[in-house]
């Protein structure tokens, strides 16, 4: 018990009498302090006393697929401090192959009485994986926010970059270019921007006076080694302009062009998704479709704030307007 009163005293900068007070209910602490001693307990993994377990913690989870793909750690940035502002710490959960699931961390969360829980990417964003946790925190009244997909059948408010427009933007720039054959590389087939986007390519294909042909389309896990060996499929099919659904798919197609002896752009273009870090200083740099990050993460925090503080209307499916970027991994078609 010292040893916690400690540790918790300097976390919070306060003495350890100010501690014991807090954890016995006792008078003579303000209220930021009492809070501030609180959460210094959730981050130290300590149990609230039994008196204090009903309140929830002004901690709130930040869960995500990876930290690989540049586009998380810049959500996980955006959050974290549209959070701080609000007095609340982000509680960072990665999953990881092998390690711990999505739905071991929402249990672990709740055992922690988190105030919310933000979820950019994940088991919701693919329809037919399991959504048992989701329905649990939907039951419990949990504060829950998504980000880029909405879960049928269940009513948590979604923020989300425009797949149809991102999507309409960069065949628009492509057919500019002289490109007629144009090919898509997705996620997995039950990804839901990825339905989204080839439902929009299709009918850009279509408004185009043409159609997308089902062998101009690939779908493969979201990696780098995924878009290099989709986008060498494409290749083989005589595409000449590809559309990806993130950057380092993008990467990966920019690479099997390379191992293919063809140019980018000059035989090949290639257009991204996200604009995530370092894509400006790519070889050649990346032309892409920006999700505007700061804007959605603010509004994401905004929407979790107002159902912690029982205010909150649901506006639906929140939907941002991407911006096409263009840089140098595209160019004119090459002359037949």
């Amino acid at each position: 018990m010292t040893r916690r009163l400690a540790q918790v005293a300097k976390k919070v900068g306060v003495s350890e009498a100010t501690v014991s007070r807090v954890l016995n209910g006792k008078p003579g602490v303000s209220e930021a302090t009492r809070q501030s001693v609180l959460t210094a307990l959730d981050v130290l993994g300590y149990e609230r006393p039994t008196q204090l377990r009903g309140e929830r913690a002004r901690l709130v989870g930040l869960v995500l697929p990876e930290l690989q793909n540049p586009i998380f750690p810049a959500f996980a940035e955006a959050i974290g401090g549209a959070l701080a502002q609000q007095g609340l710490t982000p509680v960072l959960c990665t999953q990881t192959k092998g390690g711990v699931s999505e739905a071991d961390y929402v249990e672990l969360l709740l055992q922690q009485q988190v105030s919310g829980m933000v979820f950019a990417g994940g088991l919701f964003a693919q329809a037919d994986a399991p959504h048992d946790h989701y329905r649990q925190l939907a039951e419990r009244n949990v504060p829950v926010v998504l980000i880029n997909a909405p879960i049928e059948g269940l009513d948590f408010p979604c923020v989300s970059c425009d797949d149809a427009v991102a999507v309409e933007q960069a065949w628009r720039h492509l057919a500019s270019l002289g490109h007629e054959r144009i090919g898509l590389v997705l996620g997995p087939g039950d990804h839901v921007p990825s339905r989204r986007k080839l439902e929009a390519a299709r009918l850009a294909a279509k408004a185009a006076g043409g159609e997308l042909p089902e062998k101009f389309v690939e779908r493969t896990m979201f990696s780098l080694e995924g878009g290099q060996a989709a986008a060498a499929r494409l290749l083989e099919r005589g595409v000449t302009g590809i559309v990806c659904a993130s950057d380092p798919l993008a990467l990966g197609a920019i690479r099997a062009a390379r191992r293919r002896g063809l140019m980018v752009p000059a035989d090949v273009s290639v257009v991204g998704f996200d604009d995530s870090a370092f894509m400006n200083c790519t070889e050649p740099p990346l032309s892409t479709v920006r999700q505007p990050i700061e804007a959605m993460g603010r509004a994401a925090v905004e929407l979790l704030c107002a159902q912690i503080q029982g205010t909150h209307t649901h506006p639906g499916e929140l939907l941002f307007e991407p911006e096409l970027v263009v840089r140098g991994s595209t160019a004119q078609a090459p002359v037949e």
